[in-house]
């Protein structure tokens, strides 16, 4: 086997120094403790559930029956978050029990670097993915790409390890070969359960280099571990989506239709603190708000460049290929854009980054090492006050938007809408979740029932319509009596189980 790619495989074996396992894991520990207890403190976990966490949360839910499950969509967090979710209705404890479990997870992906890199490599790393105010604010949330990230992150580092082992001699086969394959199988296993298109993406780069090296029990292992996370999706495809084909493209209608679309000013616009840009039409935040997401590309340069000097050019350019790949779908083929959708790139390209500072700061000698020391620190310190910034603004607009939705249901419960009950319009998702009540539409992208089910079911349940205040209703809901609440107009359904009004 040989050729270019293979060679640089081949050069993981140089960095496999011996290292003291349970001393060098300390440092990657206390990074994982402090990410924790920051999602406490930060983002706290009276921070009511999103829209799309309404929807994750529900399919498993003591407090409200499942919503609409569109075709994008992966059944993963809902079974991550079932152990809770199935007995409690409580999102305090939920956010505590998520903010825990993706600590956990970040230390167990940083770890599987621990012969690759050294530890306050590592340690550097996982602080500035961890502390990044997308990490911060989705690490607690019963949202898939936190996961997806950690997957990624870790699946790079198995690969790599595995790799390593199988070009010594032990083709896999050694106590540390089987460890490394077994956590491959396992993290591309989590990132398909999570998202598997996602998935694909991130692993492209691991397929390829299987490929051309020929590693054919590593390709198997990957290919398995993304199959078992995937069959599910794909199951369900043909059971409820008309087909795996129907529901990719279904999937691609409600992205907007995939194709090409630069999307790179709306993520720059989206770092604001904005949990979803679509459409992407608001002005750009602050310069300083920027600065890090174009600085971050020059900074994995130079890491590369380090390694290929160092000649240790793959376990920089596995993380990195990954990287771009997970990024690519999300940067120009969609046209909106979400903070979220990148942090598998993030995860993933923090380690070569952290590699450069590194670099940047221990290989200058006398005052110019203290020049770098202090840059660094500086400039480390405005990052993260400005990533702190933007969470706080994130939080307290998102609390105002979840405070709303509980206000609407409190309102509801007054008007005799409680469960077993039903909603449809605007917002209806995330209100029915917060009322207790199922979810409907008529049309759109949620469309999972018709105005003769509606008339059907309002006969024998409280049925309510959310529309913005002066709009016009649904046909349905047209002689349904109506409440002004604020700015919206809740139309009750007339039956004998409907409950009173103001």
């Amino acid at each position: 086997m040989s050729g270019s790619t293979y060679a640089a495989l081949a050069g993981t074996r140089r960095l496999r120094a011996p290292i003291a396992s349970g001393r060098a894991e300390y440092p990657l520990a206390l990074v994982a403790a402090a990410f924790t207890l920051a999602q406490l403190v930060l983002v706290r976990p009276g921070l009511g559930l999103g829209w799309d966490e309404t929807v994750y949360v529900s399919q498993i839910s003591a407090h409200a029956p499942a919503a609409f499950f569109s075709a994008p969509r992966a059944r993963g967090i809902s079974l991550l978050v079932a152990p809770i979710t199935s007995w409690s209705s409580s999102t305090t404890l939920l956010r505590v029990y998520l903010a825990a479990l993706s600590g956990l997870a970040l230390f167990l992906a940083l770890r599987t670097w621990r012969t690759l890199f050294p530890v306050r490599v590592l340690a550097l790393a996982g602080t500035l993915f961890a502390s990044l105010w997308v990490t911060l604010y989705y690490g607690p949330q019963a949202m898939p790409n936190y996961w997806v990230a950690v997957g990624a992150l870790a699946a790079a580092g198995c690969f790599l390890r595995a790799r390593a082992d199988g070009t010594e001699g032990a083709d896999g086969t050694g106590r540390s070969g089987r460890a490394a394959l077994w956590g491959l199988a396992a993290t591309a296993s989590l990132m398909a359960w999570m998202r598997p298109t996602d998935a694909v993406w991130v692993t492209l780069p691991l397929l390829a280099f299987c490929l051309v090296a020929r590693h054919w029990r590593l390709l198997a292992v990957l290919l398995a571990g993304l199959a078992s996370g995937a069959v599910e999706w794909v199951i369900e495809a043909y059971v409820g989506y008309g087909g795996l084909t129907q529901r990719l493209h279904d999937a691609s209608a409600i992205e907007g239709g995939l194709g090409w679309h630069l999307a790179v000013v709306d993520q720059l616009r989206s770092l604001g603190g904005r949990a979803l840009c679509r459409p992407c039409t608001s002005a750009m935040p602050n310069p300083a708000v920027d600065v890090w997401w174009l600085v971050l590309p020059v900074l994995a340069v130079v890491g590369l460049v380090v390694a290929v000097r160092a000649r240790r050019t793959a376990p920089t350019l596995v993380p990195l290929a990954c990287a771009a790949t997970a990024a690519f779908p999300y940067l120009f083929m969609i046209g909106y854009a979400a903070p979220r959708f990148l942090l598998p790139a993030y995860a993933l390209v923090a380690i070569p980054v952290a590699d450069a500072l590194v670099q940047l700061v221990t290989r200058p000698t006398g005052a110019w090492r203290r020049v770098a020391v202090t840059l660094l620190a500086v400039g480390l310190a405005g990052h993260l006050a400005i990533q702190l910034a933007v969470l706080e603004h994130t939080v307290s607009r998102t609390n105002v938007q979840h405070r709303d939705w509980s206000r609407t249901a409190a309102e509801l419960h007054r008007l005799g809408v409680r469960k077993p009950c039903l909603l449809t319009g605007q917002d209806a998702i995330p209100v029915a979740f917060y009322t207790g009540c199922a979810s409907a539409a008529t049309g759109g992208h949620n469309a999972n029932t018709s105005r003769t089910v509606i008339d059907r079911t309002a006969r024998r349940m409280p049925v309510a319509d959310l529309t913005p205040a002066g709009s016009r209703p649904p046909a349905y809901a047209h002689d349904w009596p109506v409440h002004h609440y604020g700015t919206l107009d809740l139309r009750v359904a007339p039956g004998p189980e409907s409950g009173g009004g103001a």
